[in-house]
């Protein structure tokens, strides 16, 4: 009888503790665990926020577009290839040519200079741009990153020359005289008429009357990179860990 009490009140304290014991586990909040913020995850949110400050969703410009145009903007820079002018410009041919998808941006200044319309090569396609060429005489655009070149006069009046960076998609865009220029059939008229935007022979053309504007604002070695999201689409200049470890003393004061 005595072994059955004294078993008894054990199992009573026993249960007593485990209730104790409970309720400090649910009471007392845990720890978080620990995340390490990797120099990847740093460029991620340097990206995000430069995407936010420049409210480019609102503009119409997806979030992967601006990270890949800046990932080889910052490949570029390092490269040795840019000047000194922090100056992004993005063709986003993702986007119908009825849509005003040419993004002049200032990153020292986080500010969009200019937003505006911008033609397709007549074989890339009607309203979407579908079909790209490196090859002469295809009167198709060429994807990827350039830098901007000389400026001169020709028969489209002040134009910007433009040099390809990437072998086997825009390498002979100075052969093929791909150059920013003003044409008269980018403009809000020809989109009423035909339903889509002019095409050029494959010529990041502009409006005339923005003409002057764009090629003051991006000539002297900017970066210029034209967007289509296809796989066939491949360049050394999308290497993030390169961009994220020379972005390393921008991405640390956006952090403060």
């Amino acid at each position: 009888m005595r072994k059955y009490i004294l078993g008894m009140i054990g199992l009573i304290s026993l249960s007593i503790l485990l209730s104790i014991s409970a309720w400090k586990s649910d009471s007392i909040p845990t720890k978080p665990p620990y995340i390490k913020l990797t120099l990847d995850s740093s460029y991620h949110q340097h990206v995000n926020i430069l995407y936010a400050d420049l409210h480019l969703k609102q503009a119409g410009l997806a979030l992967n577009v601006f990270e890949k145009a800046l990932t080889g903007f910052y490949n570029l820079k390092k490269a040795g290839q840019l000047s000194s002018k922090q100056i992004l410009s993005i063709a986003d041919f993702d986007q119908l040519s009825t849509k005003k998808r040419l993004y002049v941006i200032d990153l020292e200044k986080k500010e969009v200079l200019l937003n505006t319309w911008v033609a397709h090569g007549q074989k890339s396609g009607n309203d979407e741009a579908v079909n790209f060429s490196n090859t002469y005489n295809s009167l198709s655009s060429s994807l990827g990153f350039y830098i901007t070149g000389e400026v001169y006069w020709g028969s489209h009046g002040k134009s910007l020359k433009l040099d390809g960076m990437d072998e086997g998609f825009n390498n002979n865009a100075r052969n093929r005289s791909i150059v920013v220029h003003g044409a008269p059939y980018v403009s809000p008229n020809t989109i009423n008429t035909l339903g889509r935007l002019g095409r050029s022979q494959g010529c990041p053309a502009v409006a005339p009357e923005f003409a002057n504007e764009v090629i003051k604002t991006i000539a002297d070695k900017t970066l210029l990179f034209i967007n289509k999201s296809v796989e066939q689409y491949h360049s050394k200049y999308l290497d993030e860990t390169l961009a994220a470890n020379f972005a390393n003393e921008p991405l640390n004061s956006s952090m403060d």
